[in-house]
Formats: structure tokens, sequence, C-alpha cells
């Protein structure tokens, strides 16, 4: 039995949440530009769950950019999917199943822009939602003539553009957009872009003055692992045990965060499904957020994957699995970055909270993730995201922060790669390990005297924008871990710190 409308009545709702048909029956309030993962489960989940409790009470048409697979699974299906949470919230184990029925139809740009366009004639239709990748805000010359337009802003622009029109230019009319790319500030580049592109176009002042003054364009940040579709074992599993077969089925963790700036009442009410969850924020600044999860999630994760990879560690999982590693990273967190995180903004508290949510995402079971795939870009992730940690814990205590001196003395030794050809391998415990990282040539070569190799890395500004060996005492512990890590290993030299420090 396929998921779909017709077959919901033979669907027991023992094991999954299922939608009724006044939910089923609501307008569509957002237009959606992906039909990718990210999106399915976060913001559409934020709309469903909001829908099943009265709030939101709309839909989401989506619109997919390519007209090559997808859209047939969602016609199939009657738009509806399953979502399957697993892993670990607050301590606890979770796993729960929903049919998701936040999306209302799908239309490929290519064939339906005619469709699209006839959406924005729509009073209740008030939000935009995009993920079109890092590079879908891109400056383009696109004609809002075009059938349709190539680029994401191009889109956009026709949508706004017809709905202008469709409503004489009226301030109710205009939109709350928010895009959940990637990229820093990706509202202001979508609004700058979009307001040049009108230009372009010479749809006149009154247009771009509604663009302006009517128009919310809100910053915002999403944060939730997506893998997306389960392996196949694991899918037939959950299908035979729900009853039905769902070829657009994915799963996502219990942590859900999407920050969105604005101090606008107008846009609280518009985003009320906001009311909906806990992972949903409505702020006048996304900066505290992107502060946490860019020093506690990205910084936790960049200062321990060489350490993780030197105690023979494959997956992020299997670390946190190991009560020494996991007391590690909590131990890292709570004494030296929570600290340093905080400002006017950021509590102690906070920090701590987000830390803890941080434990229960790095060891939910239901993750593959490679600590090996952490180490891209291994020097500029470590200058970017932990040497600013380490000058203010200096400013906060006048002390060496001492795990996370382990931390790059662990790099240090993960990088003492050999050259095969062009490319450079570390090879670790006898695994081989490529290396993609800029600077590993200059590794290579401060290597070639063991004797000095920690002076040279920590004394070079281009790999740090500073000299670390200004810092007092860092450059003696960081030396001191280097000896205890290659004469005890990894796994020793926590089980030490562990019962000598209590972590």
């Amino acid at each position: 039995m396929v998921l779909n409308k017709e077959n919901l009545n033979s669907i027991s709702g023992e094991k999954v949440t299922k939608p009724t048909a006044e939910i089923l029956a609501l307008p569509e309030k957002v237009i959606q530009f992906g039909t990718g993962v990210l999106l399915r489960g976060l913001p559409d989940y934020f709309i469903d769950k909001a829908n099943h409790q009265g709030i939101f009470n709309g839909r989401v048409l989506v619109v997919k950019s390519t007209s090559k697979g997808g859209a047939d699974a969602f016609s199939q299906q009657d738009n509806l999917y399953t979502l399957c949470v697993k892993g670990i919230e607050d301590g606890v184990n979770v796993a729960e199943n929903t049919i998701n029925s936040s999306i209302s139809r799908v239309l490929s740009a290519s064939q339906d822009w005619a469709e699209i366009l006839k959406a924005a004639h729509q009073p209740e239709m008030q939000v935009v939602i995009s993920n079109t990748t890092e590079v879908g805000i891109v400056k383009s010359e696109d004609k809002i003539t075009d059938n349709p337009p190539q680029s994401y802003p191009g889109k956009l622009l026709a949508f706004l553009h017809e709905r202008y029109k469709a409503f004489n230019g009226s301030a109710e009319s205009g939109m709350v957009i928010v895009p959940t790319e990637l990229i820093s500030d990706n509202a202001d580049k979508l609004k700058e872009i979009v307001l040049n592109l009108a230009i372009q176009n010479k749809l006149g002042w009154d247009f771009e003055n509604w663009l302006k003054t009517a128009n919310h364009f809100c910053k915002t940040l999403v944060d939730r692992i997506v893998p997306g579709k389960l392996p196949a074992a694991e899918q037939k599993a959950i299908e035979n045990e729900l009853g039905y077969e769902d070829e657009l089925m994915i799963m996502a963790e219990p942590f859900r965060l999407w920050a969105i700036e604005s101090s606008s009442e107008k846009v609280k009410d518009i985003l009320s499904f906001a009311k909906a969850d806990k992972g949903i924020f409505i702020v006048p600044s996304i900066d505290k957020f992107k502060e946490l999860k860019l020093r506690l999630l990205n910084g936790t994760h960049t200062i321990s994957c060489g350490l993780a990879i030197l105690a023979g560690f494959n997956t992020v999982k299997e670390a946190m699995a190991n009560e020494e590693f996991s007391a590690h990273v909590l131990k890292l967190m709570q004494d030296e970055i929570a600290p340093a995180v905080v400002n006017e903004d950021i509590t102690y508290d906070e920090a701590l909270a987000f830390a803890k949510s941080v434990i229960d995402r790095f060891s939910n079971p239901a993750l593959e993730h490679k600590w090996q795939a952490i180490t891209l870009n291994y020097t500029s992730k470590l200058q970017m995201r932990n040497m600013p940690l380490i000058r203010r814990y200096y400013a906060l205590k006048n002390e060496v922060p001492q795990l996370t001196a382990l931390g790059v003395a662990a790099y240090i030794l993960f990088m003492n790669v050999a050259k095969e050809g062009d490319v450079f391998v570390a090879n670790v415990a006898g695994k081989t390990y490529p290396i993609d990282d800029e600077f590993a040539g200059i590794l290579y070569e401060y290597w070639k005297n063991p004797e000095t190799v920690v002076d040279s890395t920590l004394g070079d500004r281009r790999l740090w924008d500073k000299n670390l060996n200004n810092y007092p005492g860092f450059n003696a512990a960081v030396k001191s871990y280097v000896d205890l890590l290659q004469n005890k290993g990894a796994k020793e030299t926590l089980g030490n710190l562990h019962s000598e420090r209590t972590i």
C-alpha cells in the first residue's frame, strides 16, 4: 500500500501521526522554492506541527527548479511524506514518525510557471521560504518576462511583481521572505539582488518602493541534521511497521533550530507557526544563535576531530559512546568554550544549555558522521572557529585553556603528513586519511624538523593570523600534550586527564 490520501484511512495511527481531513483542506499560505530534505525536515516540519495544533492553518506550494525527478513521487503520494525523527533529546532516546501534510502542491518552474505566477493572486499567500543551496542567492541578469527566469532571485522578483500587480501595490499584499540558505546575511544579500534586478528590468519606482517597504526580508539561521533517505533495510523495516510504502520518507535528528531576525509584530503574526515549537525564535538579532552554533557545535567538532582520530574513533557517535571521550567533550565546552562565548547577549546558562544539546546531537546513534569529513579544511576551521576563543579565554582567566591545547596538539600530530604525488595524506594507526587542507604543505615542511615543529606551527601567522607562542604557557602545554599523545596514545592521555581532573 502506497502512502497517499486515498489510503490514509487504511493506515493505523498507533505508530505514526496522521493528518486530519481539515488539515488537508487548509489554504496555501507559503510558496517554497526548493524540495530538498532540509526544507522538508525543518520549515515544513514546523508548519505541519503548527497545523496540527490549529495555529498556522496554512499549507505550502513548492516550486521545483528542475524538471527532473522528485515531482512524480510527490504527485503519486498526494505530496504526503513520512518524517522519522530519531536520536537523543534531553538525554532521552526519541523515535517519532509523522505523516507530514504541509505540502499542498509541487509545481515545476520550467513546466508550470504560469500556474506559479497565478498563486501570487491568492490573498492568503503571505510567506516565501527558500533553500536553493549556497549558489542560489547570486547576482543575475534575469528578465522577469522569461518563462521562467533562470535564477532564484529572478523567479522571486517575477512572483513579487505579479503580486504587486494583482493587489495594486497595497501595503497589505507584501510578503515575509525567509531564506534558509546557509550563507551569512542571506536575506540582506537576496534583497539587494532582487532590488538590483528590479532596476535592471525597469519595473518602476513605485514597485521598487513597494519591494522595500511592504515586504520583510528576514535573515535566518537554520540548524538540523536531515540526512534524508533512510538506509534501504531500515526504511523497509519502518514501512513494514507502519503498513505502507513511502518513496519520500526522510529522517531528521530531534534537535531543530530556526532563528528568524525581525522586530516586526506583523512578521510575528504572519509567521504564527513559530508558536508551535521551542525550536523557532523570531528575535531582533540572530547573532547570538550564530555565535553559539559556530563556537559550541562547529568549534567543538573541529578542535576534537584530530584527537578522535588519534584515539581510533571512526565516527562521532562511536567516540561519544566512549565515557572518557564524551566526558572530555563536555568538559571542553563547559569550562573553556562556554565561558568564552558569554557576552551582553549570551549568558553562561544559555551557552551551557546549548552545549548539552550538542552532546545529545553528537551521541545520536542514528547518524553516521565521520571524523575524517570534519578534517576538511582543518586549519582554516581552527583559525575561524577556535582561535578567537583562545584569545577570549586568556582575557577572561589569564591561563592556558588546557583541553584546547590538547586539541591543537592533536591537530599538529594528525597533520604530520606524507606526500604522495601531488596530494598529502595522514597515516594514523595504520589508516590513511587524504588531506584536503590548503596549509598541509606548510605542516609538511615543519615536520621535517620534529624538534621545532610545535614552535614553527604555533608561531606561523599564515595559519592563525596571530603568533600563538605569545600566549603565556600555551607553547609548553601543547608540547607536553604532543609528547603524551606520542608516548602514551590518545586514549590513555584522555584516561589520565579523566582521572586527574575528574572530568
